[in-house]
């Protein structure tokens, strides 16, 4: 019996990278081995075993076989017989089939380590093209590794496997599980350009891959492709590090704009509540968790106001607020301008060199500072003074939160008297 690290932990470790899980692999073992060495059994497809004192997982050699369709229609095989380059042979990339032993030997009958120097994804064996997962997961390594290509073969490979339906055939779930792992990975735009190269975005999220060739105007937007656009606001919000509900509001925030008839190109008036409808599509979908799906559909739907946000009225404002539960989710509210300054600042500059990443955004403490002001409104107080009336009581709370606001920012009844407080900047769309 002989165990090995396989996998990431091996190529992260050659990379210069900080290892964060290891999985082993157990050659010439039976599952008796196992028990009786004090691992534990966690496995249901396959025996999987943990360490008695790690925890870590060690599974058995193996080899599998394609039985069905999907990343499911597998049968697996384990025996002490299971060579360690027959279980190496059956993983995704050469960068992922490299083994080390305990004395940290390497084995790479695959050239792993040729293609990690040369930062190329290649596929290990027509192996690949049994499980469609493999299509997301290289896509989620580009993004993780925005520096690698992916070899041309196995480009192709991908394609040929979109093309025989083999996409058609993931689970909602799994393709979530992907997605939101490669819009946290380093650049997200990366995980996009694959899927869509080898044409699996069209297959999984059709919405989202309308939006590249769809202009915009070029004052606005100097990048002009929405879909250029779209992945300039994923890259920015992966470089400040924001949560997974704002980045996938920023994926999804101008979906409506690939709705837009094209005799209105570039103008995309209404395309917020055009998208509305296909992020519900999308995250119907994919099973996507709620937090994901209401603050996308919010991002959606308020982004346009938000930019405007200075020339609002008090009472637009206040309003905006109660639309989207600020009163009760001031935490989700201020993801929503993150992911709206995201919008702002993922532009080009058109060779201008004003580069909209530098340019002032005051819309975000702006709107925060009105929030807090109608937030410290005591609802309680006003209710008492109203009785039993419901409808008079929400009148009088809402009255008392725009004049909250009007205080705060220093507004009158019409905004536009306030030259001051307007933003000389105003945000596009």
């Amino acid at each position: 019996m002989k165990t090995y690290i396989v996998g990431g932990a091996v190529r992260d470790g050659l990379l210069g990278l900080p290892v964060q899980d290891r999985d082993w692999i157990v050659v010439g073992a039976t599952p008796e081995d196992m028990l009786a060495a004090g691992f534990r059994p966690v496995g249901k497809d396959f025996p999987v075993f943990l360490h008695p004192e790690t925890q870590e997982e060690y599974a058995l050699a193996r080899t599998e076989r394609k039985t069905a369709p999907g990343y499911r229609g597998f049968v697996f095989h384990t025996s002490p017989d299971v060579t360690l380059e027959e279980d190496l042979v059956r993983r995704d990339l050469t960068i992922n089939a490299i083994a080390r032993d305990a004395d940290g030997g390497i084995t790479d009958p695959f050239g792993g380590r040729r293609d990690l120097e040369a930062k190329v994804f290649r596929h290990v064996s027509g192996a690949f093209a049994e499980d469609p997962v493999r299509i997301l997961r290289l896509a989620r390594f580009a993004a993780r590794f925005p520096g690698f290509t992916v070899a041309p073969e196995t480009m192709e490979l991908m394609r040929s496997m979109v093309a025989a339906g083999e996409a058609d055939a993931l689970v909602a779930e799994r393709v979530w599980q992907e997605v939101a792992r490669g819009l946290m990975e380093q650049k997200p735009s990366r995980m996009l350009a694959v899927l869509r190269a080898c044409g699996a975005l069209a297959r999984i999220v059709p919405e989202l891959d309308a939006l590249w060739g769809v202009p915009q105007p070029p004052l606005h937007h100097p990048e002009i492709d929405t879909g250029v656009h779209m992945e300039m606001v994923i890259d920015y919000a992966a470089e400040r590090g924001f949560a997974l509900p704002v980045r996938f509001a920023a994926l999804m925030h101008d979906l409506g704009k690939g709705a837009t008839p094209p005799g209105r190109w570039p103008s995309h008036h209404g395309h917020e509540q055009l998208g509305l409808a296909l992020i519900d599509a999308v995250c119907a979908r994919l099973k996507v968790p709620g937090d994901c799906r209401d603050l996308a559909v919010m991002t959606a739907r308020e982004h346009g106001n938000i930019g405007r946000a200075r020339e609002l009225r008090a009472n637009t404002l206040v309003t905006l607020f109660e639309r989207c539960d600020a009163f009760r989710k001031p935490a989700r509210f201020a993801q929503m301008l993150l992911a709206a300054e995201c919008d702002f600042r993922g532009r080009g500059d058109g060779g201008s060199g004003d580069d909209f990443r530098t340019r002032p955004y005051p819309q975000g403490p702006y709107l925060l500072a009105a929030l807090d002001a109608a937030r410290a409104v005591n609802a309680g107080e006003v209710a008492l003074r109203c009785g039993e009336n419901k409808q008079q009581i929400a009148h009088a709370v809402h009255t008392a939160r725009v004049s909250a606001v009007k205080a705060a920012l220093r507004l009158g009844d019409d905004p536009a008297q306030a030259d001051d407080r307007k933003d000389p900047n105003p945000a596009i769309l």
